[in-house]
C-alpha cells in the first residue's frame, strides 16, 4: 500500500504521544502539520523558528524513533518554516531544513554538495575553502600571548566536530594573529582530513552574500551551502551586530552544524560578554564550547616572531637588531611585521646588510610617528570631511546612503575613532548613528587600507589636509 505524508505523519504522532507527557504533545506537536512525503522524506510544517529550535533541542531522539519506524533508517524529516508571513505585494517565505540524523547510525554516504556556482546569489562563493596557505601552525610563532588557544587549534584540526572544543571562538585586539591561527586550523584539517568541507568566510562577505540571496529569494540555496560544511570558519562575527536578519540566518546554520557534529571556530574583536548587537540566544551559544582570548606578545614571544620571519626571507640580521626591533615594537604582531618587511625592502633596495641605524629609522618612521599624532576634535574632521567630498554636513548625519555621502561618513567615524580620545558612545551620538556602527566603519576602513592601494592614498591625503 502506498504510504501518504498524513498517514505517515499521523503514526509517527501516535508514537511521540507515548513518549511524551500530554501537555508537551499538545503544545510542540499538534501544531505540526504534515505537507508531503517524497521517497523517505517527509516534509512537516512548523509554526515559527522558535518552535522548530525547541523541538530539535529537546524531541531529537524521539522524533528520530518515529521516523525510523514508519519510514525505515534511511527515512529523513524535512521542517517547512514560516519565516515571513508575507503581504498582499509579497509572498510568504518559508524556510526549508533537514534534521540532522543523530551521529549513530549515520549515513556514512557524503552528501552531494551544490556547486555555489550554481547559485545565483551566491555566485560570488569560491568553490574552495578560502584559506591562505601560507597560514599554518608552522608559522605560527606560539608564546604566553596565544599558548591556549593554539593548543585547543590543534586538538581542533584533529578530531573536528568532536571535542570539547565547539564552537570554538577567539578574541582579541587587531593585529594579533586570530585570522592567522583560525586558518591555521582550516588548513591543518585539510591536511589531515582532505575529505572534508572547510569554509572559511569574513563576517562581512557572509552579510553580502546573505543580503544578495534575499534580494533574489534564494535563501534557501545560501542557507543550505553553508549547512554542508563540515568546518565553518567565520572572521570578525562582531560585525552581525545589529544585523538582525543575518544572525537569524547564522543562528539556524548555527544549530545545524552544531547538532551534526561539524566544526564551528569564529574570531571576534572582544569576549562574547562584551559584544554589543548580537541576539542573546547567539551569544549563549557561543559559550557552549572554548573562549580564548590572544593578547599583545611579550618580548621573547616578539623577538622570536623577528627572528623567524627574517630566517624566511634568507636575510641575516645581528642579534643586537633582532633584539631592538622586539623591545621597541610592543603593539601587536602586523606592526612588528610591517617594520619588518620596510627594513627588509630598504635593505633589498640599498643592497646594504641590515643594521640598528635602518632599524631605527624603520621603527621612527612607522611606530613613533603613529605614537605622535596629535589629538582632533569632531568639528575639525567633519570640515575638512565635508570639505574633501564635497557633501553637506547635514548629510553626514542624516540617513542618506548614496555611495559618496555613505563613503564620507565612513571615513570620518574612522578618523574620529583613530585620532580622538572620544568614545564610540559619543562619536555615534554627534553622528546620529549607534556606537557599534562607529566601530564597524573604523574597522572596515582600517581593512581595506590593507589591500586597496587607491584607497589608502585617499585616506593618506584626507590624512594631510588634517595636518597628522
Amino acid at each position: 500500500m502506498t504510504k501518504d505524508c498524513t498517514s505517515v505523519w499521523s503514526n509517527c504522532l501516535q508514537i511521540i504521544r507515548s513518549k511524551v507527557g500530554e501537555q508537551s504533545y499538545n503544545t510542540w506537536f499538534v501544531p505540526i502539520k504534515a505537507l508531503r512525503l517524497q521517497e523517505t522524506v517527509l516534509t512537516v510544517q512548523v509554526p515559527s523558528l522558535f518552535f522548530y529550535e525547541w523541538i530539535e533541542e529537546h524531541y531529537l531522539p524521539v522524533l528520530r524513533k518515529a521516523i525510523d519506524s514508519e519510514l525505515g533508517e534511511r527515512g529523513k524529516l524535512e521542517y517547512s518554516i514560516m519565516v515571513d508571513q508575507g503581504t498582499e505585494n509579497r509572498p510568504a517565505y518559508h524556510l526549508n531544513i533537514s534534521a540532522p540524523r543523530s551521529q549513530q547510525g549515520k549515513d556514512k554516504t557524503e552528501p552531494l554538495r551544490q556547486n555555489p556556482f550554481a547559485i545565483k546569489t551566491v555566485a560570488s562563493l569560491d568553490i574552495d575553502s578560502n584559506l591562505n596557505r601560507n597560514f599554518t601552525f608552522d608559522s605560527l610563532v606560539e608564546g604566553k600571548c596565544n599558548q591556549l588557544a593554539i593548543s585547543a587549534g590543534l586538538g581542533i584540526a584533529q578530531n573536528p566536530g568532536f571535542t570539547a572544543f565547539n564552537p570554538f571562538l577567539v578574541y582579541g585586539g587587531v593585529g594579533l594573529g586570530k585570522t592567522h591561527l583560525v586558518q591555521a586550523i582550516g588548513n591543518e584539517i585539510k591536511r589531515l582530513k582532505p575529505e572534508k568541507f572547510v569554509q572559511y568566510v569574513q563576517s562581512e562577505r557572509f552579510i553580502t552574500q546573505f543580503v544578495e540571496a534575499l534580494k533574489n529569494r534564494t535563501i534557501q540555496e545560501f542557507t543550505n551551502y553553508y549547512m554542508q560544511t563540515d568546518v565553518l570558519i567565520i572572521d570578525d562575527i562582531e560585525f552581525f551586530a545589529g544585523k538582525e536578519k543575518t544572525q537569524e540566518n547564522f543562528f539556524h546554520i548555527f544549530n545545524h552544524l552544531h547538532q551534526s557534529g561539524k566544526q564551528i571556530i569564529m574570531t571576534s574583536d572582544c569576549a562574547p560578554k562584551d559584544l554589543q548587537g548580537l541576539q542573546e540566544r547567539l551569544l549563549s551559544r557561543f559559550k557552549w564550547g572554548l573562549t580564548t582570548d590572544i593578547h599583545a606578545p611579550d618580548y621573547e614571544t616578539r623577538l622570536r616572531i623577528v627572528n623567524q620571519k627574517i630566517l624566511s626571507q634568507g636575510i641575516g640580521m645581528p642579534p643586537e637588531v633582532s633584539e631592538y626591533i622586539a623591545r621597541n615594537v610592543a603593539t601587536n604582531v602586523r606592526e612588528l611585521q610591517g617594520v619588518l618587511v620596510s627594513l627588509v625592502a630598504k635593505a633589498s633596495f640599498l643592497r646594504s646588510d641590515i643594521s640598528l641605524t635602518m632599524a631605527k629609522m624603520a621603527i621612527d618612521s612607522i611606530v613613533s610617528d603613529m605614537a605622535e599624532e596629535r589629538e582632533l576634535d569632531l568639528q575639525e574632521i567633519e570640515k575638512q570631511i565635508v570639505e574633501f567630498f564635497k557633501v553637506n554636513p547635514q548629510d553626514l548625519k542624516a540617513k542618506k546612503r548614496t555611495k559618496e555621502i555613505a563613503l564620507a561618513r565612513q571615513v570620518m567615524m574612522y578618523f574620529c575613532h583613530q585620532h580622538t580620545k572620544l568614545s564610540l558612545a559619543v562619536i555615534g551620538e554627534y553622528l546620529e548613528r549607534d556606537h557599534s556602527a562607529v566601530a564597524h566603519a573604523s574597522k572596515a576602513v582600517s581593512q581595506k587600507i590593507m589591500f586597496d592601494q587607491e584607497y589608502k592614498n585617499m585616506i593618506e591625503t584626507v590624512k594631510k589636509r588634517l595636518k597628522i
